[in-house]
């Protein structure tokens, strides 16, 4: 790595914002990393289906990792109403957790450069260089400006006000079960397998992933399920999330803060319609957390010194399994684009971004057709 004397910004420290420190650090840049939580970031997501982007990621910045980076299921089961097995299909794959990920990253990232509890209030542009303004008073000025900072981006507020995300119709709940929480039978039949039971307009999948403290040890790690249900976004969606202290959440209400009612009427409705497995699952889940399915997409994602990456840009239904690597692939292409062009910024995002824009139109309507299909032509 050569350094260079340029210097990016990065706004949101979550997984996305962690790519594109990582990999610009690793072509030579300076960068400065503002996530405006002041606490650490945790089991944010749950499990996450590891794409190549995500390991080329690594590689590139020179993550040190001992493979796999997660649990490996050779075959996906699809389950009867009584539990039994319907169809078995063989396909690898090597299911992770946003902890483990977020993990690695944030240790290979130097601490002293990675700042909690800032909140950005505006950005400004000049010709030479782009400025973050915190709504704690001070400023930060550098030659980019990524925005990574999710679905709520303040940086795509500023760029682009009209283009907020949109709900989809349905939530996702989703929980988390320490192996040794889960009765034998059950687990046997759940374990290093992607399961799924299908019932009409609404589906509930699970795989295991690695524990709380990402170990991949057996007996150590996490099942975690997904139950995407549909509920009206006028009637029902406020109720479910308005947490336990009353509070309105945006778009999710995170483990631990489900208010009870709602997670008493998530696991009756459990009970009534699920197969026994997933019945199982679900009542032994202790901090269930829920989500609301978004729908965002943006017509433009380079902004002179600007880019938006990420869910900041476009969001990806979750049936796609590439929403975190879509963000490392952005990061890569704009680590390729930089050297491509000499570390010029403008030229650099500009070529960036015809690629980017069709890689995040394609997700969307991907995701948007399977979503349609599973939640609303289900019958």
């Amino acid at each position: 790595m050569n350094a260079t004397e340029n210097r990016a910004i990065v706004i949101g420290g979550s997984l996305g914002g962690l790519f594109a420190g990582i990999l610009l650090r690793s072509i030579g840049w300076q960068v400065d990393i503002y996530e405006r939580s002041p606490h650490a970031l945790d089991s944010r997501g749950g499990g996450i289906v590891l794409q190549p982007e995500i390991v080329e990621a690594f590689q590139r910045a020179g993550v040190v990792y001992e493979p796999p980076l997660g649990v490996v299921a050779n075959e996906r089961y699809y389950l009867q109403r009584d539990g039994r097995i319907a169809q078995r299909l063989p396909m690898r794959q090597t299911l992770t957790s946003w902890n483990l990920l977020y993990g690695h990253m944030r240790r290979h990232f130097p601490a002293a450069h990675y700042h909690p509890g800032k909140t950005l209030k505006a950005i400004q542009q000049q010709p030479e260089q782009v400025t973050a303004l915190f709504t704690d008073g001070t400023s930060e000025t550098a030659d980019l400006l990524i925005g990574a900072d999710g679905p709520n981006s303040t940086v795509r507020k500023q760029l682009l006000p009209s283009y907020q995300p949109r709900y989809a119709g349905y939530v996702a709940y989703r929980g988390l079960v320490d192996e040794a929480q889960l009765d034998s039978a059950t687990a046997a039949l759940l374990t290093e397998r992607f399961v799924f039971y299908q019932l009409p307009n609404s589906h509930i999948l699970q795989y295991v992933i690695p524990g709380a403290d990402e170990s991949l040890v057996p007996g150590q790690r996490r099942f975690n399920w997904v139950w995407y249900v549909n509920h009206d976004e006028q009637t029902q969606l406020p109720n479910i999330l308005t947490d336990r202290t009353g509070q309105r959440r945006d778009y999710s209400v995170p483990p631990d803060l489900m208010a009870p009612a709602v997670e008493q009427a998530m696991q009756a409705y459990a009970d009534q319609v699920l197969a026994p497995p997933f019945q199982k699952l679900v009542a032994a889940t202790q901090a269930p957390f829920v989500q609301a399915i978004l729908d965002l997409g943006v017509p433009q994602m380079a902004f002179d010194r600007v880019a938006l990456v990420g869910d900041a840009a476009f969001i990806p239904r979750p049936h796609t399994a590439a929403g975190v690597s879509k963000g490392a692939a952005n990061a890569i292409a704009i680590a390729d684009a930089l050297v491509a062009q000499d570390h010029d910024v403008a030229n650099a995002l500009h070529s960036w971004e015809t690629d980017q824009l069709r890689l995040g139109m394609h997700l969307w309507k991907v995701g948007q057709e399977l979503g349609e299909r599973s939640q609303f032509q289900n019958y």
